[in-house]
């Protein structure tokens, strides 16, 4: 990781869980942190902490809505006067609501293409631009998708949410051939676990939390700093290494 040193990195949806992990890994790695999301409080909080670690001034918080692309150009644009641009791109804010494809509402799906699918592309090309007007060839994106980029798993809440998955698994590699066709370096990364225990769980069955708890009860989920970890796997390969997906998941899991 001692490339990455100094060098700027954009963490969306880095208010809690996975986000907030993976902000707080690279703020100790030495990178400069950008960290956005709707609620950016958390992300004060987890500033501070980190100056109180003696990382002081490599977390900056950002309040943006992916959804709204006003508001992510607007972001880009305060990254580059600020920090000049950002070599590292990680996609990681997600919303999974619990819409059934036969009787989900509109609204609903909307919602979660707007944040899953539309603010991770928005993000991907203007992460892309900065990089390219500066010169860097050895940037990298990375996307957390989600096993359920893979499966379509047997819960009906779940459906909608998984196809917005399956959008980042051909976003992803479509990025890999684009990336490629442009003769750059720049790479491209998924990364996609199974369950995690994080906030996201609770959020989908708000009207169940029995349902949520027991979810974790069946067996040990992934923490995480686990995905925090696989991120820095990731960034520490050799320039040459190109790593499209890493799927991982709990050991008891099955699916």
């Amino acid at each position: 990781m001692d490339r990455w040193k100094g060098r700027v990195a954009l963490v969306t949806g880095a208010s809690v869980g996975i986000g907030a992990a993976i902000a707080k890994s690279l703020v100790q790695h030495g990178m400069k942190l950008v960290g956005c999301a709707r609620n950016v409080k958390q992300i004060e909080k987890l500033a501070a902490e980190c100056v109180s670690s003696g990382f002081s001034r490599t977390l900056f918080p950002y309040k943006c809505d992916l959804s709204v692309e006003d508001e992510v150009l607007s972001m880009f644009s305060w990254i580059k006067v600020q920090h000049q641009g950002i070599d590292v791109c990680i996609n990681n804010a997600g919303l999974a609501l619990p819409e059934p494809l036969l009787s989900g509402k509109t609204s609903g799906w909307r919602t979660m293409m707007d944040v899953n699918v539309f603010g991770l592309s928005v993000c991907t090309r203007e992460a892309y631009q900065s990089m390219k007007e500066r010169n860097i060839d050895d940037g990298h994106i990375i996307n957390i998708n989600g096993m359920c980029g893979h499966h379509v798993l047997h819960n009906a809440d779940l459906h909608f949410y998984t196809a917005s998955k399956y959008a980042v698994t051909a976003l992803t590699e479509g990025l890999r051939q684009e990336l490629r066709q442009a003769k750059t370096h720049i790479r491209a990364t998924a990364i996609s676990p199974g369950l995690v225990e994080m906030e996201l769980t609770y959020r989908l069955f708000s009207q169940n939390q029995e349902k949520a708890a027991a979810t974790y009860k069946s067996m040990k989920g992934l923490q995480a700093d686990d995905i925090a970890n696989a991120v820095v796997y990731v960034l520490s390969a050799n320039p040459h290494v190109q790593i499209s997906d890493i799927q991982m998941r709990p050991v008891e899991q099955l699916t």
